[in-house]
């Protein structure tokens, strides 16, 4: 057994930013069931949206926030994040980030602007955003005392005892095919999102909503999956894996079009291509199902090559990759799924429904998204709230005890399953949640993906004890549950609101409420 007094599972700018504070004041286990650089954070382009400018004010963030929320969000959680933003940003800054400025000798930031903000508030790093935060964190957590990195590594499910306390996890070692057992006073989940529940994406492979599922198992409250937000512009190409075109494209001019070439977007907001990415996303959705293409285009030709490669030199040179030169040709785009506004049930200190276990990041569902992300506002919750719950666990940590009482892992396993079969249920409940799940749903559509879930889902129980161990089989099991709680979700939602539609519901309830389910 591996005893410590705080085990993080992910390795994303939730749980890094946790980890290097806990490290300061306790031991601590990283796990991740990759390398520390495989997470959602690493793919934001972006970049974190904090009140910065003169002309701007905390308020005006906070009422852009409620409204892309569209009548969800904690407002109380909403003013922590935005008023915290500042002194998380100068921490962050403080560690050796670099965010753009306006030029080379200015101490003002170049700030971007995109779909839902009023003023131009996003911190940036040209449009690798994430991968340069990423980079500072990963640096800064190798060189910390305190902290044992398990890369490789992934957690199988909670260990809960019978007084409903988190008391540690069962972790499966990838390289030697071994379950460790991982004894701990507090275990944050930062595992990141579900994107790859569904067949188109924009997130990493280790997104399969691991957290979340594990939580949902242990008998947490999960709250609000029916809210997955979809980005409006995944590049659509044959042999791209899940690039995203940066909703910053359109923050600095460029038009949605359809293949005649015409923009469309007119027709469904006032904020035309700036509107937020739900009514983006149906709106292109819309485009294809009338017309029977597959794509639509971006078009940024205008803003001209200095520009378009200043500004964007990552996403221009991928596209150049892909035989497409932004600023000569429209970009062909899709929809993909992108964000889980949902999740773990937390509180603003990032406690859930099992005590000693806490959930941060994009794994956790603490009102600050409401029914639908506002852009940029996620890496911004990894960092506040990763701080709060940091700031309550030492609270609360000296009053914890490990429990000793714990039983080691036991593998009943025979060993002698078709691995085939698994990539096939893999396969199944990602083509099953992008046809029957999608931007817009019915009631008719949700009750037969439930149905043939079902079937799956009772199929990958059996078929369980067949197989050893692996990430693989792991995150199938994973996926099923997710896939089962998004759909549920749905189900119990009578009304469109946000990131989720249904045709049968158009319309808003007057009845504001949260989704709760629970195992």
């Amino acid at each position: 057994m591996i005893k410590t007094d705080y085990l993080v599972i992910g390795s994303g700018i939730a749980g890094l930013s946790f980890a290097l504070k806990a490290c300061k004041t306790n031991d601590v286990a990283l796990v991740t069931k990759k390398k520390l650089f495989d997470s959602s954070t690493g793919k934001a382009q972006g970049g974190v949206a904090c009140v910065t400018d003169k002309d701007d004010t905390f308020e005006s963030h906070i009422q852009d926030t409620l409204v892309a929320g569209d009548g969800l969000c904690n407002k109380e959680i909403v003013e922590i994040a935005v008023k915290s933003a500042p002194e998380r940003i100068q921490e962050l800054i403080s560690m050796g980030m670099k965010f753009a400025k306006k030029d080379y000798n200015s101490s003002e930031f170049e700030l971007g602007l995109e779909g839902g903000h009023s003023k131009r508030r996003i911190l940036h790093a040209g449009d690798i955003t994430g991968e340069e935060i990423e980079k500072v964190l990963v640096s800064n957590i190798q060189k910390a005392n305190n902290v044992s990195i398990y890369e490789d590594h992934m957690a199988i499910d909670l260990i809960v005892d019978e007084n409903k306390k988190c008391c540690g996890a069962y972790v499966y070692d990838v390289k030697n095919s071994t379950v460790e057992t991982f004894l701990a006073k507090v275990v944050v989940l930062a595992c990141g999102g579900t994107g790859k529940v569904f067949l188109y994406t924009s997130n990493p492979d280790v997104a399969t909503g691991d957290g979340i599922a594990m939580a949902y198992r242990a008998g947490a409250n999960i709250s609000n999956m029916e809210f997955i937000q979809f980005h409006p512009t995944c590049l659509y190409n044959p042999i791209a894996k899940s690039f995203l075109i940066s909703e910053a494209v359109r923050g600095e001019g460029a038009v949605l079009k359809n293949q005649k070439g015409e923009a469309f977007m007119q027709k469904y907001h006032p904020l035309k291509d700036l509107a937020p990415r739900d009514i983006v996303s149906r709106a292109i959705d819309t485009e294809l199902k009338k017309s029977g293409d597959k794509f639509v285009y971006l078009d940024i030709r205008h803003r001209g090559e200095d520009f378009i490669v200043k500004r964007f030199p990552n996403i221009y040179e991928k596209c150049l990759f892909y035989g497409i030169d932004m600023a000569r040709d429209m970009i062909p785009v899709v929809p993909a799924a992108h964000y889980c506004c949902g999740g773990i049930a937390v509180d603003k200190d990032g406690q859930t429904s099992i005590q000693n276990l806490f959930a941060i990041g994009e794994n956790a569902c603490n009102g600050l998204q409401g029914a639908n992300r506002l852009a940029s506002n996620s890496l911004l919750d990894g960092l506040v709230f990763a701080h709060c719950a940091y700031k309550k666990t030492q609270e609360l940590l000296p009053n914890i005890k490990f429990n000793d009482n714990v039983k080691e892992f036991v593998n009943e396993s025979t060993g002698n399953g078709d691995p085939t079969i698994m990539l096939q249920h893999w396969e199944e409940v990602r083509r099953l949640m992008s046809n029957y799940v999608g931007i817009v749903r019915t009631k008719e559509r949700l009750k037969m993906a439930l149905k043939r879930l079902k079937i799956v889902k009772k199929e990958v129980e059996n078929h369980f004890r067949d197989f050893k161990v692996s990430m693989e089989l792991l995150e199938v099991k994973n996926l099923v549950d997710v896939a089962e709680i998004i759909i549920k979700s749905a189900m119990a939602r009578k009304e469109s609101r946000g990131a989720h539609f249904n045709s049968d519901y158009p319309k808003k309830s007057s009845h504001i409420k949260d989704t709760i389910i629970s195992k």
